[in-house]
């Protein structure tokens, strides 16, 4: 069975209704994205990070997954397909895929401050005061900037084994997610479906690349009829 594997930005689950910070200029809800998003930030306010993760874990028991999503289930019973999500949500989890890589964390689940590995899953509020077995605080299981992707070696291991890679939803801009591209082999089919495609410089030397000015909610049900006929 062919690979496939899938990597989705915030752009997949913006059709469901969730916000994204550089659809604002770097505002995300509000603030800079540097004050929630950061170590630094969680180190300089962690009451605000922490209110700000409970909204946005609010937000997302609020939506549900799109066409898109839902699409990528259809093409994993016709081929071996693996996501690697930007994304924190878990979205594609819901509409039913399993095999899901998350780069930047899981919005519903806390890990203790004190040890990342130390992962319980948390769909309410985290305060100040709330800790793990181990009487340290808890924090959002997020991987911020400033800190490393654990998951990335994984991904690039994917990716590099890959017959089909398919780009949705994400400009190739935030790295280092954007450099897994460079692990596809040279005889990968590679395409990217976004409703505002930028030409990043991870993809520029692609002349192999099928690029379609789509949204994920409609582009990949469209592309994945073609994949599976």
């Amino acid at each position: 069975m062919k690979k496939v594997v899938i990597l989705s930005g915030a752009g997949m689950s913006a059709e469901s209704g969730l916000k994204t910070f550089r659809d604002s200029n770097g505002l995300w809800e509000g603030h800079d994205v540097m004050e929630v998003a950061s170590i630094d930030g969680w180190q300089r306010n962690p009451e605000v990070v922490l209110e700000f993760y409970n909204q946005r874990r609010k937000q997302l028991l609020s939506v549900e997954p799109n066409q898109g999503h839902h699409a990528l289930v259809e093409l994993a019973r016709h081929y071996h397909v693996t996501v690697v999500t930007q994304n924190v949500d878990d979205l594609h989890e819901r509409a039913g895929s399993d095999q899901v890589i998350h780069l930047h964390g899981e919005l519903l689940k806390a890990c203790s401050c004190n040890n990342k590995e130390d992962v319980i899953d948390w769909r309410g509020d985290i305060r100040l005061g709330d800790t793990c077995s181990n009487g340290h605080q808890l924090r959002p299981f997020i991987v911020w900037f400033g800190e490393l992707v654990p998951m990335l070696d994984r991904a690039a291991g994917c990716v590099s084994e890959a017959d089909i890679v398919i780009i949705v939803g994400t400009s190739m801009q935030v790295y280092p997610a954007a450099s897994l591209i460079n692990y596809a082999r040279p005889s990968a089919e590679l395409y990217y479906l976004d409703a505002n495609p930028a030409t990043s410089t991870e993809l520029a030397h692609l002349t192999n690349l099928d690029i379609r000015k789509t949204t994920a909610a409609i582009g990949l049900p469209k592309l994945v009829k073609e994949l599976v006929s």
